[in-house]
């Protein structure tokens, strides 16, 4: 069974930067495609960016293509997101996902994703 524990998360005005984290447990960690995914009120969850199991073909959402940027340690069981000029719109919670799946790609469903993290709020304010 994998943990996922995110932290980094908090308010910014918009235009500012933050840095999650998400590190796993009780896994092979480097077997695991790893995603972040969104949801803000009201809406549904959407994927954000991915890294498949095997690195490379790593996937960013076109709403943050330039902006944010996701990477993985396996020596320390952990990926991050890199969000940099972040909008309002980028307001959300943020989940830490990984998939047991050995795809070459990363998958973009939540239905894709075995194991969950809690999430960590993100606001970005005007």
């Amino acid at each position: 069974q994998v943990q996922l524990v995110e932290s980094g998360g908090g308010w910014v005005q918009a235009g500012g930067s933050l840095r999650l984290s998400c590190v796993a447990s009780g896994g092979t960690f480097s077997t695991y495609t790893m995603a972040w995914f969104r949801q803000a009120p009201g809406k549904e969850r959407e994927i954000v960016a991915g890294i498949p199991f095997r690195g490379g073909n790593t996937y960013h959402a076109d709403s943050v293509k330039g902006r944010f940027t996701m990477s993985r340690d396996n020596a320390k069981n952990t990926v991050y997101l890199h969000m940099n000029s972040l909008k309002p719109e980028d307001t959300a919670i943020y989940y830490c996902a990984a998939s047991s799946a050995k795809e070459p790609l990363v998958a973009q469903r939540p239905s894709s994703y075995n194991y969950w993290g809690q999430g960590t709020q993100v606001t970005a304010s005007s």
